[in-house]
């Protein structure tokens, strides 16, 4: 089985509609955020930047595996943003 092969495998008829409905904007309408919802966020925005700031980083891409955009899930926001903190450790930091 050649690698275009092993990739097709795991798709069925569901995975090709969300993935077809996702590329279209057919996706449900998001939900509007709570007050506390959208404090959390902000907090996590700027701790986004000021890690991006830290990093030397130009752009972000990132994508979630449950279709919602990962810009209005503080904890995702956070997560990239530890990572990026990470990142600039491991690169400064020497190895023994």
């Amino acid at each position: 089985m050649g690698l275009r092969g092993f990739f097709r495998s795991w798709r069925t008829a569901a995975t090709d509609r969300a993935v077809t409905a996702a590329a279209l904007g057919d996706s449900a309408p998001l939900e509007p955020l709570t007050p506390e919802q959208l404090a959390e966020l902000q907090a996590a925005r700027a701790d986004l930047a000021e890690a991006v700031k830290d990093s030397g980083v130009k752009n972000i891409r990132a994508c979630t595996r449950n279709g919602k955009p990962w810009q209005r899930d503080a904890a995702a926001v956070r997560g990239i943003a530890s990572t990026l903190r990470n990142l600039r450790d491991e690169g400064t930091t020497p190895h023994p």
